[in-house]
């Protein structure tokens, strides 16, 4: 038990001071976000602080930060405007079908959890990781530029933007330089520390966390201050309970829930690799569904992973769960106590570290390997890199994989080879190499000649795996044309699976398939418990 509790807390000192960089971080993102769907700021935090904390206690990957996301905060838009359409503009009953809706999302993520949906996650290539986190980069990337425009959408010009850019570039620079003098402390928590001084001592006229807010709500939000959040039961009496409520929000909360699990899956796969280490993605399902759910009752947003403030953690040392506990603790802190504090933080703090999220997260490496890999993996890398800067992750995520397998596909169909020999009975063999698939029919079935071939044929699959229902659909179908022929066809060394689906589908493969074989080769290869134990084993 000590060793236990001194290992978990050897590194509290750097969970709790990267937790308060996080935290930090996450004030105008939850806010922006929250502008973006077209609800009130609070509805964006009070997301960040509970799917925060709920996830950082259960979730599958310690040090993952989660909270209201841009990707899902898109969807909503159309969702909360097509609610407030439903009834008077003072009822906000897009709100209310938007708590729904992330309340049905919950349920569907829970679902994919109890269904250990979220191991199809390996299923990941890599081309498509190294595309995703591209065009992850390019998106933080391109975000931060909106903060470098008025209320009015105009660029910074002249001595505003000069002071906004110094003051993002020593940002940077703290980022850069502090962990080759001392890597006790996280750089981008000291980054912010400084500027922030810098620009309230100085009286430097700076757009700040508070004016962030103002300016994006058109004047109709004073600031960050709240209370707890409190349970909605306006949600059991503005929104009906009915089909036409679930035709409504059921294809929303479908997408949400999809691009929410592929992001944080994602994020848990990328941290993985960061660290070194391995997640639970199952665990992770059923957390980022219920704190959806509990969210949703209780006047947030919804969410799930946040890839750039998870990657700000894990290179500030935040490791364990501690880390994200502490984000969402003081994030509702910040709402309750000290919000005045956090107001005065410049943008420009928060957008120089967020550029040294870019710089860490893109995968420069990729420019030199692009020349290297199969040309394939090279379209992959830049098509999912490009989709994700156009659409979202999620559509470049499952693009990605669908032009993989596709790939993967048809290379897969020209391995398909046919080895003939004659026998000395006159008897003709068909010796089947490669794998056998939809792919790979019209290949395999090119490969006989049922007109010139003699009376007697033998198929011999010994090097081959029939994958599916097509190839079993190829092997019927030949076999009835061998016959038809007035041939007689023998089948060999077919798996004890496919020849089930065979003895399934016709009875008169039993008189085809050949069962009685004298091959230790197939009888290794097609049970794995016939391997011997020892070399005494051995019947030589």
């Amino acid at each position: 038990m000590t060793e236990f509790i001194r290992k978990r807390a050897a590194n509290a000192k750097n969970d709790i001071l990267s937790g308060i960089t996080v935290a930090l971080a996450l004030v105008p993102e939850a806010v922006a976000f929250a502008f973006v769907a077209g609800v009130d700021p609070l509805v964006g935090l009070y997301a960040a602080f509970m799917i925060g904390l709920i996830t950082a206690i259960f979730g599958g990957r310690p040090g993952m930060i989660s909270g209201a996301t841009g990707a899902l905060a898109v969807v909503m838009v159309s969702l909360v405007a097509e609610g407030n359409a439903m009834g008077e503009a003072s009822e906000q009953l897009g709100l209310y079908y938007l708590f729904a809706t992330v309340i049905l999302m919950g349920l569907i993520q829970m679902m994919a959890g109890v269904f250990k949906l979220g191991k199809f996650v390996r299923l990941i290539p890599h081309p498509v990781m190294m595309g995703f986190v591209n065009g992850l980069a390019i998106v933080i990337f391109i975000s931060q530029l909106g903060m470098f425009k008025d209320v009015n959408g105009d660029w910074f010009t002249g001595q505003k933007l000069w002071i906004m850019l110094g003051l993002v570039a020593l940002t940077m620079a703290i980022m850069y330089g502090l962990p080759k003098l001392t890597k006790k402390i996280p750089e981008a928590l000291v980054a912010i520390l400084v500027v922030s001084a810098i620009a309230i001592f100085g009286n430097l006229d700076v757009a700040t966390v508070k004016s962030f807010i103002v300016e994006g709500s058109g004047g109709a939000s004073q600031g960050l201050e709240g209370g707890l959040p409190k349970f909605q039961t306006d949600i059991f009496t503005k929104v009906p309970f009915n089909l036409k409520t679930l035709y409504f929000i059921g294809p929303y909360a479908l997408i949400l829930a999809a691009i929410g699990l592929i992001e944080s899956l994602m994020t848990l796969n990328l941290i993985d690799e960061l660290t070194e280490t391995r997640g639970d993605t199952n665990r992770e399902c059923l957390a980022q569904g219920g704190a959806n759910i509990i969210t949703g009752f209780f006047g947030g947003m919804g969410g799930c992973a946040m890839i750039g403030q998870s990657l700000i953690n894990i290179k500030s040392g935040g490791r364990t769960r501690l880390s994200g506990i502490v984000a969402a603790v003081l994030l509702l802190s910040f709402i309750l106590f000290a919000s005045g504090l956090i107001e005065r933080v410049p943008i420009a703090a928060l957008v120089g570290v967020m550029f040294m999220v870019v710089i860490g997260t893109f995968a420069w490496s990729s420019f030199r390997i692009i020349g290297k890999i199969p040309i394939s993996d090279a379209i992959v890398l830049i098509a999912v890199s490009l989709i994700t800067v156009w659409k979202d992750l999620a559509v470049a995520v499952i693009a990605g994989v669908i032009i993989s397998a596709l790939v993967f596909s048809w290379e897969n169909a020209k391995k398909i080879r046919a080895r003939k020999r004659n026998k000395e009975d006159g008897t003709k063999v068909y010796e089947i190499w490669g794998p056998l698939f939809f792919g790979s029919i019209k290949a395999f079935n090119d490969k006989f000649d049922i007109k010139n071939d003699p009376e007697y044929v033998e198929i011999d699959f010994i090097e081959s795996r029939v994958s599916d229902h097509s190839a079993i659909e190829a092997i019927f179908n030949l076999v009835n044309k061998y016959e038809a022929a007035k041939k007689k066809v023998k089948l060999k060394h077919l798996s004890e699976d496919c020849k089930l689906m065979l003895y399934k589908s016709s009875p008169k493969f039993r008189e085809v398939i050949v069962e009685d074989i004298d091959d230790p080769r197939y009888y290794l290869s097609a049970n794995p418990e016939n391997f011997p134990k020892s070399l005494s084993e051995y019947k030589l």
